[in-house]
């Protein structure tokens, strides 16, 4: 069974950023990276539908060590893979991955202060042991997204496609397309399909806040012939920051003036006549659920040109030829894309168990958002709602090298966060989208007061993950035991 010093599970973005992170802030600690499928990139190498891209600039989804240099702010997905897997090479990471290394079990001794970790590989149970367990896999099923049960889908004669699993032979061109979904999927994929398609019918139960921005972002353009690119990369990144926060506490201390400006925002678009009320005016707050972002307008481009439109209503059954809704109207479609979301999976579904027993993740408590209580040496990285992921991936790695270090210098074999008392507790995600709180049950929980409550605040985790006391009065330390047999991987 091999050993390293750190396993990290997942070689998307999070955890080649993780990897780097590692070799800069820990250089003497061995490391593996375990990957359940075939390649390099995550999310930007399993998602392969039409025009998929970020959602999030790129200065800000952007490793902080890796200044992005396209012109495009808001890149496409193959650009962001690329960006990753160059990140990868450039850092010697490639060679510490064991694809198709699906893991499936943890098991903590804290005797021994070590994780056995089991993976399927080739149908084969593979065994790892480690001291740290860095969980990088993101937050939903890789192996389906979430389709609801719709009334006579299996009548259907056309072709029914979810983005997750895009087929490759799927030929749209000229036909009535129906895509079922009002987040960032459905807005990604309604003007570039429409590009082709004979018409694409965006069909929603209710509007999301949809907001258009530049694909290019001109200021960061313009600095990267002035300056080294590492300085007008940090410059921008800042910029985007204090600009998203500054939105974001705007939203919250003002939501009907914010509503009522974004909602402008549209009908400026879109023109006087076009019905923004029914089709672009949400019944929530802005930034209780995400925004949607659209580049250079093209959602709106597309409705106006008449290549797409939008329809608010419920669906009453799909037909042989399309589908009827509670109004009485029918949707011609030849192909019907379910953009209905994705299935939240914590730490990617994997068993996990401390000392013989199975730890009951949704009743613990989370510790600054990347740790659970009373379970040892483990972290997992699970970036913000309402701004880039990355921003919080890499503050967490940052935070985990620094433990890593503080163990080494007091002599510890082991961290793991004690609640101290009783403590009210929350939701560990306030986000009312359909995605999150289907699985918030499968959740930890966050409490009200720190170190245990969630901040989506990169400025206020900025301060605590990379300067705040190590030995918190929270944290507890320990030795193994005994010592294990280590073969180095």
């Amino acid at each position: 069974m091999d050993h390293v010093d750190v396993l990290i599970v997942g070689a998307g973005l999070s955890g080649i950023g993780a990897a780097y992170h590692l070799k800069k802030h820990c250089p003497g600690k061995t490391y593996a990276i375990l990957e359940g499928r075939e390649a390099i990139g995550g999310t930007w190498d399993l998602f392969r539908y039409p025009g998929i891209r970020s959602d999030s600039d790129m200065y800000t989804l952007g490793y902080s060590f890796k200044p992005w240099k396209a012109a495009k702010a808001i890149a496409d997905g193959p650009s962001i893979l690329s960006y990753v897997r160059e990140t990868a090479r450039e850092n010697d990471v490639d060679r510490h991955i064991r694809f198709k290394h699906l893991v499936k079990r943890a098991s903590w001794s804290t005797e021994t202060a070590t994780w056995t970790v089991e993976a399927e590989h080739d149908g084969q149970v593979v065994k790892f042991s480690c001291g740290f367990l860095y969980m990088c896999s993101g937050y939903y099923r890789y192996s389906s997204g979430y389709t609801p049960d719709f009334a006579g889908s299996d009548r259907f004669q056309g072709r029914i496609v979810h983005p997750q699993h895009w087929p490759e032979d799927l030929d749209y061109a000229g036909k009535q397309v129906v895509v079922i979904g009002s987040g960032a999927t459905a807005v990604t994929l309604v003007p570039e399909m429409a590009k082709t398609a004979g018409h694409v019918t965006m069909l929603q139960r209710s509007p999301t806040y949809v907001v258009s921005r530049p694909a290019e972002d001109g200021l960061a353009n313009w600095l990267r012939t002035k300056l080294p690119p590492m300085a007008a990369y940090g410059f921008t990144r800042w910029k985007n920051v204090l600009l998203s926060m500054l939105f974001f506490n705007l939203a919250r201390k003002k939501p009907e003036k914010t509503k009522e400006r974004l909602i402008g925002l549209v009908r400026d678009q879109l023109g006087p006549d076009y019905d923004v009320e029914t089709h672009f005016t949400p019944r929530y707050n802005p930034w209780d659920q995400r925004l949607c972002l659209v580049p250079d307008a093209d959602l709106f481009d597309s409705i106006k040109a008449g290549s797409s439109s939008v329809v608010t209503d419920h669906i009453e059954t799909f037909t042989e030829n399309g589908i009827l809704l509670k109004s009485g109207r029918t949707l011609p479609a030849d192909v019907i894309v379910t953009a209905t979301g994705l299935q939240l999976q914590l730490l990617s579904g994997m068993e996990v168990v401390v000392d013989g027993v199975v730890a009951n993740l949704a009743q613990s408590m989370s510790y600054k958002g990347m740790m659970f209580s009373d379970v040892p040496n483990l972290a997992s990285a699970f970036g913000y709602t309402n701004a880039s992921w990355t921003l919080k991936a890499d503050l967490t790695s940052e935070y985990v090298c620094r433990l890593l270090n503080h163990m080494d210098r007091v002599g510890a074999d082991w961290c793991a966060p004690r609640l101290d008392g009783a403590i009210e507790t929350a939701p560990w995600l306030d986000f009312s989208s359909g995605y999150v709180t289907r699985s918030m049950d499968q959740f930890p929980k966050q409490g009200l007061r720190k170190p245990w409550k969630v901040h989506q605040n990169y400025a206020l985790d900025l301060v605590a993950l990379r300067f705040g006391k190590m030995d918190d009065g929270v944290m507890a330390f320990g030795k193994a035991a005994a010592t294990p047999a280590k073969v180095a991987a």
